[in-house]
């Protein structure tokens, strides 16, 4: 089944290079050209993207906000078309992922589209349930002791349980549970995601463990037929590394708060690690945080940067593959780490920045550790 793209545009130059490009990725495009027919149908259909000319900048900022409050669309990934004299960061606190800058070559169109396309299918498969009863338990802390109940549908993210009552938790919790076929319980941190007034709620997976996450969606694609394959990587240039983060030269970032998987070579091993976007400037590259919450993350983390640090190019190679949108709440970076780290300190500074700024500050980093190391 195609993704399908809901297009808000009325320039037929762009709409002619849209059109061509979305078939050549197997993405169907429906068209609107007035704001308010594309708002009805973001409350009536699912559309996997949004692209929304920005020529009309309240119209525009109307549709990406209802993006994000129709319920079958929250998820949905959001492209905005810019002049270059329109701030970046305006639509993205509207709520846009990716910006593609006027004039749209096919070229460019491409680029872009290859980025976002492999977040609209990571993003679909992230959110598609498959209706199943599993016996959970929920154990949370202090005096509350656990809870047991059932599942009524399972996805990558999460699971919608029913409760005796509404239980108005809005703390974290341990979640435990085991997929049929496998005996060995799948063990994570959960937090509610919503309650509603059927005594259902929606638990989202928080920091589940790399090989649970691995068997939550081997299991979902077996059931999911329909699901296609994700799409490659997408090969990176590093050009700031850090114990906490790097900072990765690309076109096409994805958007802040993207969980990501990084991978590089170590001789004949494939060295992975993940870690969340907190840094994207369209067009320059992004900013990406590790997460080094556990002591085997850690432990990866360490080999990851000795395989770079041991790289024998000026700018070694790094594939980067989105692993889905965060939509919980914005996490911390490690104290441990910040508190010593130029490069994790200056993106959680950033949106006190320009970009012009920030990169600025970028460049000045590298020419000190440059004579550092000279040093």
């Amino acid at each position: 089944m195609n993704l399908r793209a809901l297009v808000l545009c009325s320039d037929e130059k762009i709409l002619k290079v849209l059109r061509r490009v979305l078939s050549d990725l197997e993405i169907d495009a429906e068209h609107c050209t007035d704001a308010d027919t594309a708002v009805r149908k973001l409350t009536r259909q699912r559309f996997e993207a949004v692209i929304v000319d920005c020529d009309d900048q309240e119209s525009a900022a109307n549709v990406l906000k209802s993006v994000r409050r129709a319920p079958c669309n929250q998820h949905a990934v959001a492209v905005a078309l810019l002049d270059g004299v329109q701030v970046v960061k305006s639509v993205f606190a509207q709520g846009a992922h990716f910006a593609l800058y006027k004039p749209i070559t096919t070229e460019r169109a491409k680029n872009s589209f290859r980025a976002a396309r492999a977040l609209m299918k990571c993003e679909r498969r992230r959110n598609s349930r498959v209706p199943i009863e599993l016996p959970v338990t929920l154990v949370f802390g202090g005096t509350e002791g656990s809870v047991k109940t059932t599942t009524l549908d399972l996805s990558e993210g999460g699971m919608a349980t029913r409760f005796a009552r509404q239980s108005r938790k809005k703390d974290r919790f341990r979640v435990s549970f085991a997929l049929p076929g496998n005996h060995r319980p799948i063990d994570c941190e959960g937090e509610m995601a919503w309650e509603d007034d059927a005594a259902r709620a929606g638990i989202r997976f928080v920091d589940m463990q790399d090989e649970d996450r691995s068997h939550v969606k081997a299991w979902l694609l077996r059931h999911l037929p329909e699901m296609e394959n994700d799409d490659p990587p997408v090969a990176c240039k590093l050009t700031d590394l850090s114990p906490g983060g790097c900072y990765l030269e690309i076109a096409t970032p994805f958007p802040v708060r993207t969980r990501v998987t990084l991978a590089t070579r170590c001789g004949d091993v494939r060295v992975e690690i993940e870690g969340m976007v907190r840094v994207a400037h369209p067009e320059a590259g992004m900013g990406v945080e590790f997460v080094q919450n556990t002591g085997p993350q850690q432990q990866k983390v360490e080999k990851f940067i000795e395989s770079l640090v041991n790289s024998k190019t000026a700018a070694p190679a790094v594939d980067v593959k989105p692993e889905g949108m965060d939509d919980g709440p914005a996490l911390a970076a490690a104290t441990a780490v910040a508190g010593n780290d130029p490069l994790l300190e200056l993106f959680h500074r950033q949106r006190k920045m320009s970009a012009e700024a920030f990169l600025g500050e970028l460049r000045r980093q590298r020419g000190a550790n440059a004579a550092a190391a000279r040093a």
